[in-house]
Parts: C-alpha cells; structure tokens; sequence
C-alpha cells in the first residue's frame, strides 16, 4: 500500500521493541541513505559521523548490521570505511559479503549473461562506456551530473537499446536516482528481504532504511512486520512509514537506536 509519507510519526513503539530485545536487525541502503550522491560514483561517502554510529551499533547493540545496495558488493566497504565492515548485500540483494568475509552469490544462467553482454556491447558502440557500471547480474548507465540535454539523449538511445532485451521474463528495466539499469528480475531488494524474514524469528524487531524506487520493494515486504523508513530531501509517495531527512535525521535515527539498546543493557 502507497502512502504519502510524513515528516513526524509516533515511533515510540518500535523502539520500545528495540530496548526489550536481545537480538536486533538494522538494514540500511547506501547511495543516498547514509552517502550523498555523487557525480564521480566512486567517491561517494558517508556523511560524517554516520560510520561512528553505525559501528557503535554494529559492535555495541547487539544488532545485526546489514548494508543493502545496488553497487557489486565489493564496492561498499571501501566506501564505507568500516573495519571490519559489515554485512553486505550488493546488486539489490543477489550477492552477499558476510561479516566473517564469506562471499555468496546467486547463481545467474548463460542465457542471462549473454543478454546482458549483448546489452553491454550496444551500449558501449554508442559511446556510452565511460557512463557503465557492469555487475554480476546487471548493467547500468549513469547520468548523475550530465546536462539535462546529455540525459535526454543519453536516456532516449538508451532505452531503444535496452527494451528490446527487457521483454525478456528473466530481465527487468528500471530507472534510479540518477540513472538507468537492465537486470536481473530476482535481483531484487524486496525478495532478498522476504527470503531473509522467513527464516527471522518473529520476536526479532527489524527496521530498514532507503531512498529509491529499488527500495519501495523492501518496504512493502517490510510492512507489518518492522519499521520502514524512506530517507530522502522531499517526501514523495512511498510504502515506508517514516520519512527522515539526511543527514541529520538519519543520525538522530541511528541515536534512538543506540540509546534504545543501552536501555537493555
């Protein structure tokens, strides 16, 4: 269910859950959630301060920290600047660094990968290489930055490339804050999320915080079972409960959640 979300909201209730347990789940987005965005993606970092919070609770609270991306995994800690980082999940949930450093990801067939290649190709004849970020299960085209006449026609070429492709079932085509990509369809938030909360136990209190369409999926899954947070400038429709405004929203956010804990303990 869409919602226009708020700026103020009664939240009382979930941290009441996160003082009274003994086990915690944080899942938290990276570009544009805790990391202003960026013209150059690979120098896209935290706001300051947030990394201090999130390792007081990653090591302090009990709380099982899980990072969420569209980047390749292996992007995120570099950025991040935790050591030693914390669980992530890259390309939307379909590839996961776990915080003993175990790698795991989920299978992608041949047929899958040749499309994806093919798009690749197409992409780059069209001079658009420098602007592609190739993943395990996706490729996409950044435009954050470019001129407005740049995008239209950078994003006009781009989609006559990449619909074609996209009727297949296995491929979705879907626009980002700043950019469009072909993927995957199971690389995706809310069913990464869905797979993880069946096997949660229920008593587990869980919150996650995003700020893009690729996010709206994990609300949804989200709703009725944990606290769904769309952190962004302006609100917007959205399937989240909350709406916090970064950076220093998120921060206060992440304060609650630390103070919430110490209650505990």
């Amino acid at each position: 269910m869409s919602r226009t979300a708020v700026e103020s909201q009664d939240t009382s209730w979930f941290f009441r859950q996160i003082s009274a347990a003994t086990q915690r789940v944080l899942f938290v987005d990276y570009d544009g959630t805790v990391a202003p965005f960026h013209e150059d993606r690979h120098r896209a970092i935290p706001y300051p301060k947030v990394p201090e919070y999130l390792r007081c609770i990653m090591t302090s609270c009990n709380t099982r920290l899980i990072m969420v991306s569209g980047r390749a995994a292996h992007e995120v800690p570099y950025l991040l600047g935790l050591n030693p980082p914390p669980e992530i999940w890259g390309t939307h949930g379909i590839e996961r660094i776990h915080s003993d450093g175990r790698y795991e990801e989920v299978r992608v067939s041949e047929d899958a990968l040749h499309l994806l290649a093919q798009a690749e190709k197409c992409l780059d004849r069209e001079g658009f290489g420098k602007h592609l970020e190739v993943k395990l299960a996706g490729i996409a085209l950044h435009w954050r930055g470019l001129s407005p006449s740049d995008v239209l026609n950078i994003r006009t070429k781009a989609y006559r490339i990449l619909q074609p492709l996209a009727i297949e079932p296995d491929l979705v085509l879907a626009e980002f804050e700043g950019g469009l990509e072909l993927r995957l369809a199971s690389a995706n938030k809310g069913e990464a999320l869905r797979r993880f909360l069946a096997e949660l136990p229920a008593n587990i209190p869980v919150a996650y915080l995003g700020d893009d369409s690729t996010d709206e999926d994990a609300f949804r899954v989200l709703d009725g079972r944990g606290l769904s947070v769309l952190v962004g400038l302006k609100p917007r429709t959205t399937a989240a409960r909350l709406w916090l405004k970064p950076p220093d929203e998120v921060i206060q956010f992440l304060t609650a959640w630390i103070h919430a804990c110490g209650e505990k303990q």
